[in-house]
């Protein structure tokens, strides 16, 4: 199969799961012999833009004609069989869904966040669950800057979920969520739901598991309030009180909060903040670990670490909603607490440290889980049943408005020289 893979690469300044997946589907489909060719902008290349290119920014997310052309074009010259859309956001925009529509290629999305009912994604506002836009006009977002807790920021993205919901509904043959969780939110916020299929994200299989109790317990990812951080950095507070669980505390990321966890483990021989580590760095501190902690204080629609963790035998310690529910199982693979409280999430850590025979029982079945439902061969699978859908034709059902374009023709039925034979 020929696979056209579009996305817009996140800052390289902070670490991405988004960019992640990204590049581990794209290895895992070449290397099972398929052509995986890639569209892509990064926003690092912003910074390198002129005074005028970096005030267009913001009026390139709703549309970017600039990259309707340029794709159409590479799509009519190379005939894929089906586009991968992933990020758009800044410089792609939905117009990338246009692009598929006058080439006559069938798109497939990945739905990696809540973007298509909440203009950060993130349906969270000032520490708490938000539902205000779901179902609405995103005006409330402008109203209390939930981007970046500004105003002039979250315009842009108002306007292009409210300017483009349809074209995303109707242009997409296929979603993928990445979560039941997270395609329930959809479907009730009015999403066609014959066109959502949950795809969990998979993990390749590392190279170094656990083999002792492990060292330390470990946060691992983006320092910023919503993943938790100040939770467990209160939750640490209360143990450290009581004498500690007899490990460290490694934290490892960057983000907004980084100066300030810097200075809260500054001095403090029972937490270490390392920074940013690189892939191989990241395998080995899970595989240390006695427990990988995901405090998220927001409902992920998915949970990367926790299934890194799965794959190297380690139990995860997450927060009760979301995604970590579906993906952890209580007692069994891990152990969740109530979110966005510190004393919960001190009792927990306290308990996944304290039996260590019961830690390797939750360790060695977390990797069982992981082998059934995270790895490449079970990544892949679903995959192709996505794009295999998705070149078929539309899903019967009727959910949703009907797809743009004529779906008449037998550009999605047929054979690649079949779609050659015109454009929408």
């Amino acid at each position: 199969m020929h696979i056209l893979v579009v996305h817009n690469r996140y800052s390289s300044g902070q670490p991405s799961g988004e960019n992640k997946v990204v590049d581990q589907e794209v290895a895992l489909l070449r290397a099972a012999g398929h052509r995986v060719d890639l569209f892509e902008r990064r926003s690092d290349d912003i910074a390198a833009r002129s005074l005028p290119g970096k005030v267009a920014v913001p009026l390139l997310v709703p549309w970017n004609p600039a990259v309707r052309r340029e794709l159409a074009a590479r799509l009519r010259a190379d005939r894929p069989d089906v586009v991968h859309v992933h990020n758009v956001f800044p410089l792609l925009s939905p117009a990338v869904l246009a692009a598929c529509a006058d080439a006559g290629v069938p798109a497939v999305a990945t739905l990696h966040n809540y973007t298509q009912i909440c203009p950060p994604g993130t349906l969270r506002r000032d520490g708490r669950p938000c539902t205000e836009c779901v179902g609405s006009t995103p005006l409330p977002a402008v109203r209390h800057g939930c981007y970046r807790d500004s105003r002039p920021a979250t315009v842009p993205l108002a306007v292009s979920l409210s300017v483009n919901r349809r074209r995303w509904w109707s242009g997409v043959e296929r979603f993928f969520c990445i979560s039941a969780a997270q395609r329930d939110i959809l479907v009730r916020a009015g999403m066609p739901a014959g066109r959502l299929a949950v795809k969990h994200n998979f993990v390749p299989d590392p190279d170094v598991r656990r083999s002792g109790d492990g060292e330390h317990l470990l946060y691992l990812g983006r320092l910023a309030e919503a993943k938790g951080v100040r939770v467990l950095m209160a939750a640490w507070d209360e143990i450290a009180a009581d004498g500690g669980v007899g490990v460290p505390l490694v934290i490892a990321g960057a983000g907004p909060l980084e100066r300030e966890v810097t200075a809260w483990a500054a001095g403090r021989d029972d937490v270490r903040c390392v920074g940013l580590y690189d892939a191989q760095e990241c395998r080995r501190a899970i595989a240390r670990s006695v427990a990988v902690v995901a405090p998220s204080t927001w409902q992920e629609a998915f949970g990367l670490v926790v299934v890194e963790a799965m794959a190297a035998g380690v139990p995860a310690l997450a927060a009760g909603h979301g995604a970590f529910v579906e993906l952890v199982e209580d007692g069994a693979t891990g152990l969740l607490h109530q979110p966005g409280e510190p004393a919960p999430l001190a009792s927990h850590l306290r308990r996944i440290t304290a039996d260590p025979v019961l830690n390797r029982e939750m360790g060695e079945a977390a990797r069982r889980r992981y082998e059934q439902g995270f790895s490449p061969a079970v990544g892949l699978e679903r995959l192709m049943e996505g794009y295999r859908t998705a070149i078929a034709g539309r899903p019967g059902g009727g959910d949703g408005p009907p797809p743009a374009g004529d779906r008449n023709t037998g550009s999605r039925r047929g054979t690649r020289a079949g779609r050659d034979g015109g454009s929408r």
